[in-house]
């Protein structure tokens, strides 16, 4: 492998953290073909699609696209103890492997690496995973989410509605000359019912547990159409 002559390129599969902005058919596979011609690193951050989240394990999977590197966490663990991972393609471990004989192997090592805690909550929650089918358990409940948060659409402020998998957006149209302030609206009635969302701009977006069952999305559903009936 010869050293990448440019600054890599860091995509979320699916961007969640800007919206739920869900990749143009085929958009992936070129950004593949890109990098391979000019020789760039292609990374996927998969912290929120990883483990699961589009009803295959990950969104190499989904999208049927290798990148270089995958960055993870939150799923390796369900959330309950801090831990991140990365996958590295077979190129780019050999060329760590083959390094000068005096030089250490794919040197990566921090403070917290391998804590013993965190190793224990990941390798429970990898054997949850593959005893309850979690990995694969989306696929099963899609297009239910899917039905439910496009029963949204027609409500007050509701300018569009996206998803993919288990991941949801709702967004909303902005208060002129106050960004944010209808999403967060939004934020603490839903709060105030017992139902906590996340922001991001003036758009709701949402990615409950892999474990949701049919009646828990109606239940988010319900709260959310009465929620987005009271605000401003």
């Amino acid at each position: 492998m010869t050293r990448p002559t440019s600054q890599p390129l860091i995509v979320e599969p699916v961007a969640c953290s800007t919206g739920v902005l869900v990749p143009p058919k085929g958009y992936l596979k070129r950004l593949r073909e890109i990098c391979d011609k000019h020789d760039i690193l292609l990374i996927f951050d998969e912290v929120i699609t990883g483990f699961g989240r589009l009803g295959t394990p990950f969104a190499v999977d989904y999208f049927d696209v290798i990148p270089d590197l995958v960055t993870t966490a939150k799923g390796l663990t369900s959330g309950v103890v801090p831990m991140g991972a990365v996958f590295a393609s077979s190129k780019i471990y050999e060329a760590f492997m083959n390094a000068p004989e005096n030089t250490i192997e794919l040197f990566h090592g921090y403070t917290y690496s391998a804590h013993p805690v965190a190793c224990a909550a990941a390798l429970a929650t990898l054997d949850v995973y593959a005893e309850e089918g979690l990995l694969t358990r989306v696929a099963e409940i899609a297009d239910y989410w899917e039905d439910a948060l496009h029963s949204m659409k027609g409500l007050p402020h509701v300018i569009d509605i996206r998803n993919l998998g288990l991941i949801g957006a709702i967004e909303l149209e902005p208060i002129a000359g106050a960004p944010t302030k209808r999403a967060f609206q939004a934020f603490l009635k839903a709060y105030e019912s017992n139902l906590l969302i996340r922001t991001t701009g003036d758009i709701i977006a949402l990615s409950p547990p892999l474990i949701i069952e049919k009646s828990q999305i109606d239940e988010i559903f319900g709260t959310l159409a009465n929620v987005l009936k009271q605000i401003d």
